[in-house]
C-alpha cells in the first residue's frame, strides 16, 4: 500500500524547486500531493499543469466548492516545507485562513504526522513572534525542524533556496 503525504508549500525560495522536493517524496516511495499557499501558487500558475503530471494529482491551493468531491486522497503524514516567516506566524497563532494552514491545524489534531522546515533569514527569525509561534506548534506536536536537525535560518539576502534540505524534512515522516 502506498503511503500519500501532503507536501504543503509556501511563498519562500525553495518553493521555486518544488518539483525537486516532490521528486525526492516519490524516490522514497510516497504518493506526492502539493498543496500550495495562494502567494505560492502564484510563483507556479503558468506551470501548474506540469506539478499536476509529476504528481498525478491536482495541485490545490483554494478551498473545494461546496459539493465538491475531495480532490486528493486522505494523508497519511504532512510535511509543510518550505514554511515562511509569515505561515509560521498565521499557524502558531491559530489563525488557518488558507487551505494550506487548515489541512496542517487539522491534522495535527486528527493523529497525521505534521512537520514544517522553515526557510527564512535571521532577521525574520529574531522577531518575537517567531519563539512563540515554534513553542505553540511543538506543543500541539508538530515536528519543526530547525537547527542542527532541519534548517538553519541563513543571512539576509544570503539564502541557498535551491540547497534546500528536502531530504531531512522528508525523512521524519513515517516509513513507507
Amino acid at each position: 500500500m502506498t503511503r500519500v503525504p501532503y507536501l504543503i508549500a509556501c511563498a519562500a525560495g525553495p518553493c521555486q524547486y518544488i518539483d525537486e522536493g516532490i521528486r525526492r517524496a516519490q524516490a522514497a516511495g510516497w504518493d506526492t500531493c502539493l498543496i500550495l499557499t495562494p502567494a505560492a501558487a502564484r510563483w507556479w500558475e503558468e506551470r501548474l499543469e506540469e506539478l499536476e503530471e509529476l504528481t498525478g494529482h491536482r495541485v490545490r491551493s483554494q478551498y473545494k466548492l461546496p459539493g465538491e468531491n475531495d480532490a486528493l486522497p486522505k494523508a497519511d503524514a504532512m510535511l509543510v516545507a518550505p514554511l515562511s516567516c509569515t505561515s509560521l506566524n498565521k499557524w502558531g497563532a491559530g489563525i488557518a485562513d488558507t487551505l494550506a494552514l487548515v489541512l496542517v491545524s487539522e491534522g495535527v489534531h486528527m493523529g497525521v504526522t505534521v512537520a514544517a522546515m522553515p526557510y527564512f533569514n535571521q532577521a525574520q527569525g529574531v522577531q518575537p513572534a517567531v519563539a512563540r509561534s515554534v513553542a505553540a506548534l511543538r506543543e500541539q506536536g508538530v515536528q519543526y525542524l530547525d537547527g542542527p536537525d532541519g534548517y538553519e535560518s541563513h543571512p539576509p539576502k544570503r539564502g541557498n533556496p535551491k540547497g534546500f534540505p528536502w531530504d531531512w524534512a522528508l525523512a521524519v515522516l513515517p516509513a513507507v
